[in-house]
C-alpha cells in the first residue's frame, strides 16, 4: 500500500507553511546564480516532501521518491515547453512555479533536496525520541 491514512501531522505542515514562505521570499526578492536557481530547488523539493507527510502517513524514504519526481516531471514540462503548449507563457505566476528552462542541474538540485529531506528529519526524530 502507498500510504496507510489522510491525517494532518502538525509539524510537518508547519515546516511545509515555513518552506513556502522561504520559496515565496526566494522568487519575489532573490536574483543570483545561487539561491534561486538551485538552492530553491532543493527547498521545493523539500517542501513538497513536507507537505506530502503533512497530510498522509506513509514510508519517508516514499516521500521523498515522490517529491523527486514531482520535480523531474516539471522539468519534463519544462524541457516540452509546457507553458507554451498550455497557453500560459505570458502568465508571470506560472512562469516562478513551473519555470522555464530545462537542466540537468535542477535535477541534481531535486535529488539533493530529497536527501537532504530524509536525513533532516531522520536527524530531527532522532533528537526527539528518548
Amino acid at each position: 500500500m502507498l500510504f496507510n491514512k489522510v491525517r494532518l501531522h502538525r509539524a510537518y505542515a508547519l515546516a511545509a507553511a515555513a518552506l513556502f514562505a522561504v520559496e515565496v521570499v526566494i522568487a519575489l526578492f532573490v536574483r543570483d546564480s545561487f539561491i534561486r536557481p538551485v538552492l530553491g530547488d532543493v527547498l521545493a523539493v523539500m517542501l513538497v516532501y513536507c507537505a506530502l507527510l503533512s497530510v498522509i502517513e506513509m514510508r519517508r524514504s516514499l516521500a521523498a521518491l515522490i517529491a523527486f519526481l514531482v520535480g523531474v516531471l516539471i522539468e519534463i514540462m519544462q524541457y516540452m515547453d509546457a507553458l507554451t503548449l498550455f497557453g500560459l507563457q505570458d502568465n508571470r505566476l506560472a512562469r516562478i512555479v513551473l519555470g522555464t528552462t530545462f537542466t540537468w542541474e535542477d535535477i541534481v538540485a531535486y535529488a539533493v533536496g530529497a536527501i537532504a529531506a530524509l536525513v533532516a528529519d531522520a536527524a530531527l526524530n532522532a533528537r526527539t525520541l528518548p
